[in-house]
């Protein structure tokens, strides 16, 4: 995986992202939005923010921001926030996620949704939603990771080599991921169609004992 590979890979998504992967992610988008309690005024930061499908569903008195590395999926971001008047979105901006442009402990949650496994360094992104995060402020992040059942897992190892053409990592292994990162999860849930996908709640500097 490279930024150019990545960015390749959703420019030719970007037309038909919302339909392919729209309501089959629609669960675990709607389910962190919920889960985040935002408070009158609290700055939230999406992190991968794409076509913005996730937008609409922040509660008007919240603040958002979203970043995207890819021109094509944010245009289609901002036609919806134009759309739906979506005053709750301070911006939607073009920006590598791996080297924000924001200062330290710039937002109170910071939310990603499907994208450790598409960036090149998932430990360098998570490493950057630490900093811009506030010391006890959440970090949300919703991905698939590898599979435990034995054949599955297999089936998404020999995917592997097509990650640069699929635009993400099918084998992103959660142990390993949780280890490097050294993330504070205290909470963990599946989500999604069959439980697929894994919703992670992080406390951003305080250790507490994890809930599954």
């Amino acid at each position: 995986m490279n930024i150019d590979s990545i960015k390749s890979a959703y420019r030719r998504y970007a037309r038909v992202y919302d339909a392919l992967f729209g309501p089959i992610f629609h669960p675990a988008r709607k389910l962190i939005v919920q889960s985040l309690n935002t408070r009158p005024g609290d700055r939230v930061l999406e992190v991968g923010v794409g076509t913005g499908l996730s937008l609409p569903l922040y509660p008007s008195h919240a603040r958002v921001v979203g970043i995207d590395i890819s021109a094509e999926m944010l245009e289609k971001a901002r036609q919806r926030v134009r759309d739906r008047d979506l005053t709750q979105v301070e911006a939607v901006i073009e920006m590598d996620a791996e080297h924000m442009q924001f200062p330290d402990d710039s937002f109170d949650k910071v939310v990603a949704m499907y994208v450790v496994s598409v960036v090149p360094d998932p430990a360098r992104l998570v490493d950057e939603m630490r900093r811009v995060c506030k010391p006890g402020g959440e970090i949300y992040i919703v991905n698939h990771f590898r599979s435990r059942h034995p054949l599955i897992g297999a089936s998404e190892e020999l995917m592997s080599p097509l990650s640069k053409l699929a635009g993400f990592r099918p084998d992103l292994d959660l142990d390993q991921f949780l280890e490097t990162t050294q993330l504070n999860v205290v909470e963990a849930c599946r989500a999604n169609l069959f439980g697929y996908w894994k919703v992670l709640r992080c406390r951003n500097g305080v250790k507490e004992p994890m809930v599954a």
